[in-house]
């Protein structure tokens, strides 16, 4: 037995100790248990988890902790509040019936009562309505020690505790009730019961008293049942309202959200619903506001950019016409060179090569005004690559100069002469800056069955000093040149450009490497069969010569003639990207 007596109408406690009913669930009594707040680390790792999960579950949560916190707590305070009523009620009810019927059994005993009045009288006690069993105990009797249990297998004296029956027979400074009735709960069995005791006059019997409390165990556990049952019901409650709330607040955020998306694939005239008056509505209006003035921006940049496009290409096609003139001119200037003053043939050279670069710029650039008008269309054919590659070296005079590791059985579907435009921008750039050295061009195929893919490598590998690493990124770039000290160089910087762009018509693409023992490689990667196919544009924008500009011209920078020896220029050189 666990006791924790308290006085009964003026008397005092014994042990106030804690109630043992907490830790089951049955009759609380004394000090809560108060768990350990949650740890700081443990505290940052919830929010953390809270902010990778979605907007909804968030609201959720945060709605059914609310509701859990407030009905525990109602539901605490309930359970409190009924638990110290039942058993007051039980208590006080049951130590009064005690107490009356010990004073009025007490006082028809005479001064020396034997054990069979104090039998009689527990008898009385508990005869009756009464829940209770009673032990008299007479230490002063005409028997000798004189103890009376009206039910020996419910209630004995040695059940009392020794606190409760020190309390009972202590004399108190009250002139008026020296003695007075005691109580404690105890557990016996697994079940709760009260226990009191009291003396009625100094010399006289004791008496104490056990009745059980299981009836009001159980109706508040019953009482406590309906409470989780019904917290349960208010958080889940809690959770439909919440996810019912979430519904009507995230559905305008959701329609912003795929605004949103369809706004950044493009969809510029994309809009959302005005509606109400609240901050989602103004949302949807400063939405509307900045798609409407993205669309315009972009409006004007695609105007500004097609009258860029037209311009350069107006400007490219109303220069053939006097370049053909004057390109004419010029070739009849370089047969009579020979017999032209010395002072003035380097100015008649100088003419001819600055009027070659100008037409080849020309062709570049109206090349390149039909990659960006979507205009460049491909005649596939089935290829020889090794061929080709031999054509392109032996139509430029570099057979001396490249050296060609193919394999002669490698065909694809592509456009000859795209494809001739590409090598000869690669393997002219090669020569150019390749220190002096013989350029390497090697030809494989490479199938991936995983992927679905069968594709043609073309790689061309030069013996110079490299790419340096912060022009890299820009080789493909148009017009850009590594140094900036010479704006001016033999290409016009659209060469690798335009043979990217003819390497992405046939679906594949153009990579730029240093090698680890030195030289730039670059890698040509077409597939087998080539996306469509289409009519001839009449026009490639290169004539096929060799490309000597890291820059990317897309025309040779051997002077522009074909079947002239293309020869590296010497180390010195400084290199145009």
């Amino acid at each position: 037995m666990r006791p924790a007596a308290a006085r009964q109408g003026g008397g005092r406690a014994v042990l106030p100790e804690a109630d043992p009913y907490r830790a089951r669930g049955g009759l609380p009594a004394g000090r809560a248990f108060v768990t350990d707040s949650p740890t700081r680390s443990r505290g940052r790792l919830i929010r953390g988890a809270l902010r990778l999960t979605s907007l909804r579950l968030r609201l959720v949560t945060v709605f059914a902790l609310v509701a859990l916190v407030a009905a525990v707590s109602v539901s605490g305070i309930a359970y409190w509040l009924n638990r110290d009523a039942v058993l007051t009620r039980a208590q006080n009810s049951a130590l009064k019936d005690f107490s009356q019927a010990l004073g009025d059994g007490a006082g028809g005993l005479p001064e020396r009562a034997s054990c069979e009045m104090l039998r009689d009288m527990g008898t009385i006690m508990t005869s009756g309505n009464q829940t209770y069993q009673v032990v008299l105990v007479d230490r002063d009797g005409p028997e000798g020690d004189c103890v009376v249990e009206t039910d020996p297998a419910a209630f004995r004296l040695d059940m009392v505790p020794a606190s409760l029956a020190d309390a009972v027979h202590q004399e108190r400074d009250d002139t008026d009730a020296p003695y007075h009735l005691y109580w404690q709960r105890v557990e016996i069995d697994g079940d709760p019961y009260l226990l009191g005791g009291a003396q009625v006059i100094d010399g006289g019997p004791t008496g104490y008293m056990l009745t059980s409390l299981i009836p009001e165990r159980d109706d508040l556990n019953s009482l406590a049942w309906s409470l989780g049952i019904a917290t349960a019901l208010a958080v889940i409650g809690s959770a439909l309202l919440a996810q019912a709330a979430a519904t009507m607040v995230l559905r305008p955020v959701a329609r912003l959200s795929n605004a949103a998306q369809r706004l950044g694939e493009g969809k510029l005239d994309t809009r959302l619903e005005e509606r109400g008056a609240d901050e989602l509505a103004e949302l949807s209006r400063t939405f509307n506001a900045a798609a409407a003035s993205l669309e315009q921006r972009v409006t004007d940049l695609r105007a500004r950019e097609a009258a860029s496009r037209r311009f350069v290409a107006d400007m490219s096609h109303e220069l053939r016409t006097p370049m053909t003139a004057i390109t004419a001119v010029t070739d009849v200037l370089e047969e009579e060179v020979d017999s032209l003053d010395p002072m003035i043939a380097p100015a008649v050279q100088l003419v001819v090569s600055e009027t070659r670069r100008l037409n080849s710029l020309v062709e570049n650039l109206m090349e390149v005004t039909r990659f960006d008008a979507g205009t460049a269309k491909m005649v596939l054919d089935d290829v020889n690559i090794a061929d080709q590659v031999t054509h392109c070296i032996d139509a430029r005079a570099w057979l001396d100069a490249v050296e060609l590791d193919a394999d002669r059985t490698i065909t694809a579907r592509l456009d000859p002469r795209r494809l001739d435009v590409i090598l000869a921008n690669l393997i002219g750039n090669a020569l150019k800056h390749g220190g002096g050295r013989s350029v390497r061009v090697s030809v494989r195929e490479e199938i991936d069955p995983a992927a679905g893919r069968d594709d043609v490598v073309v790689e061309v590998a030069d013996q110079g000093p490299g790419i340096p690493e912060d022009v890299l990124p820009h080789v493909f770039d148009r017009f850009y040149k590594a140094s900036a000290s010479r704006p001016r160089s033999d290409g016009s910087g659209l060469g690798l450009s335009i043979a990217l762009e003819n390497a992405h018509l046939h679906g594949g693409e153009i990579s730029a490497a240093n090698a680890p023992e030195g030289g730039a490689v670059f890698t040509l990667r077409l597939p087998r069969e080539a996306p469509g196919d289409g009519d001839g544009d009449g026009d490639g924008g290169d004539d096929g010569e060799g490309n000597g500009s890291r820059s990317g011209d897309g025309r040779g920078e051997d002077g522009g003639e074909r079947n002239r020896p293309g020869r590296p220029d010497g180390p010195g050189k400084e290199r145009d990207t």
